[in-house]
């Protein structure tokens, strides 16, 4: 009998879904032993279910290519026999909102990949490095849904992945004003150049939504566990500008920031070289060792060669230097899919198994 927590996947069919099927082969901790879908895809295999819409470079996993798909609307029939769920469903909001608390009342962590409970007031919204004290609210979280082992636990977009981490190790400086640009990978969209032709050759200045939440999820993460949920933090003041250009994966931001103490580069530096968060203390699987990487040459990072650094989990930044109307800017990079997206949700699961949130039912 295996001692690993028994992990279901809803949504498992789509890109996100994929990537947490990858990233969960092997898993010291967790083991995939539900797969769940829309009702088309129930009643099939995996591999049946998938069939040639299986979107990552890595081959499908043997373990899961026989597990029987079933219908994430049938909640019990789901939740009974695993211990945590990861929903990376594509339906309208409400609709996923319902879904993820109907889940968490049978008693079922829910560590999401959605943006529908993102500003739920006692849903934290977590990058394990920066915020892991916003796991605090889930015990009000736990009392509204009316259950002692089930809640609900988010993922942040995954433009912010790119900077919002540079950021906070500065944060003794007092960021104060922030400009972003992000170029961002199709595959943020769910998209391969198979499946979106039109991208190869082309850039796209616009993706829907995506500024606003490039601007006001930062301000959650840095907000403040209170009586009524997380409350926002009011500073930075952050304008950002979300474009689409044709790459397959990672998120690469412009960053022009300024600070209510400058630092000095060499202060800059030090602070990302040695930053460290609650997931390198306690050793976590998922956790990159050296959590930001600067490469001192002109021409880096670059997608092709740094969004797979550190198995996709870490960050990479260049290009530091002063500015004209801004303090500093810079460049940093992350892995949309892995980081930004299924492997960040894996490390706040790992968080929370560490933190004692998610136990063996």
């Amino acid at each position: 009998m295996s001692s690993k927590l028994r992990a279901g996947i809803v949504g498992g069919t789509g890109m996100v879904g994929q990537r947490f099927i990858a990233l969960l082969e092997n898993h010291p901790w967790f083991q995939v032993t539900a797969i769940a879908a829309s009702a088309n895809s129930a009643g099939k295999t995996y591999e049946e279910s998938v069939k040639n819409r299986w979107k990552l470079s890595t081959p499908m996993p043997e373990a899961v290519k026989s597990i029987m798909v079933q219908d994430a609307s049938k909640v019990e029939e789901v939740a009974k026999d695993v211990d945590l769920i990861f929903c990376a469903v594509d339906m309208k909001k409400e609709e996923i909102k319902a879904l993820e608390e109907a889940y968490a009342r049978t008693g079922t962590p829910v560590i999401s990949n959605n943006s529908a409970h993102r500003w739920t007031p006692d849903v934290p919204m977590v990058i394990p490095e920066i915020n892991p004290e916003h796991l605090e609210v889930i015990a009000q979280q736990r009392k509204r849904l009316g259950t002692e082992t089930g809640f609900i636990a988010v993922k942040p977009n995954c433009s912010i992945q790119s900077y919002m981490p540079t950021l906070h190790a500065l944060q003794d400086f007092k960021p104060s004003k922030v400009v972003v640009t992000t170029y961002q990978a199709i595959s943020g969209a769910g998209k391969t150049f198979a499946d979106w032709p039109e991208m190869v050759d082309n850039v796209i200045p616009y993706i829907g939504g995506e500024e606003e939440k490039s601007e006001q999820e930062p301000l959650r993460i840095w907000g403040n566990v209170t009586d009524e949920g997380i409350v926002k933090s009011e500073q930075p003041v952050i304008t950002t500008q979300c474009i689409r250009v044709p790459v397959a994966d990672g998120h690469m931001a412009a960053v022009f920031a300024s600070f209510e103490q400058k630092p000095s580069k060499e202060e800059i530096l030090e602070r990302w070289n040695s930053f460290q968060g609650r997931p390198q203390a306690l050793g976590l699987p998922s956790a990159p060792k050296q959590f930001i990487t600067y490469f001192a040459e002109e021409n880096r990072p670059q997608t092709q060669l740094d969004r797979d650094i550190e198995n996709g989990m870490g960050i990479s930044a260049g290009r530091l230097r002063e500015d004209s109307l801004y303090d500093y800017k810079f460049v940093s990079l992350s892995h949309n899919t892995v980081r930004g997206a299924a492997g960040g949700a894996v490390l706040i699961a790992e968080l929370l198994k560490a933190e004692g949130y998610i136990q063996p039912k």
